[in-house]
C-alpha cells in the first residue's frame, strides 16, 4: 500500500527558469536533475517536482507547505532573499504576515514566480500535520 511509500511533491512552471532561480536560489533547495520536462528539487527528505506546462492557473489555495520548527527565522530569512509574504484581507496577521490559527498553528503565505501559493507553518506541539489554508 502507499502508506509505505514515499511522497513527491508537485508544482507547475510555464517558466522554467524563474522557478529554477526561486527554488533554488531563493528558497535555497538543492537541484537534483533537470530535464525538458521538468526541475527536480530535494525538498527535506522529499522530491519536489516542478512541471513544464504552456499556462499555469494558479489556484486560491496552498498547494505546497513546510512545517518548519521557528517560522519568524525562516519568514525573515525568506525576507532577506526577496520573498514578500502574502496578506489577506479580514485576516489578522503579524506585521510579518503570520497569522494565528485557532488551533494555535502559526502560518505564513508566499507565492512563486507563477502565482502558486506556499506556505510555511509552525505547530504547536500537540497538532498533527494538517495542511494549512489561508482562511476564508
Amino acid at each position: 500500500m502507499l502508506t509505505s511509500n514515499e511522497l513527491v511533491a508537485f508544482v507547475a512552471t510555464a517558466d522554467p527558469a524563474a522557478a529554477m532561480m526561486f527554488y533554488r536560489d531563493r528558497l535555497g533547495l538543492r537541484l537534483v536533475a533537470e530535464t525538458p520536462d521538468a526541475l527536480e528539487f530535494e525538498a527535506g527528505e522529499r522530491m519536489l517536482r516542478i512541471t513544464s506546462v504552456a499556462a499555469v492557473a494558479p489556484h486560491p489555495f496552498t498547494v505546497l507547505g513546510w512545517k518548519v520548527p521557528d517560522i519568524a527565522d525562516e519568514v525573515l530569512a525568506l525576507a532577506k532573499r526577496g520573498i514578500a509574504f502574502e496578506r489577506f484581507e479580514g485576516v489578522e496577521q503579524d506585521e510579518t504576515g503570520i497569522w494565528t490559527a485557532p488551533g494555535g498553528a502559526l502560518v505564513a503565505w508566499f507565492k512563486d514566480p507563477d502565482g502558486n501559493l506556499l506556505s510555511l507553518t509552525q505547530f504547536p506541539a500537540q497538532l498533527g500535520d494538517a495542511a494549512a489554508e489561508p482562511p476564508t
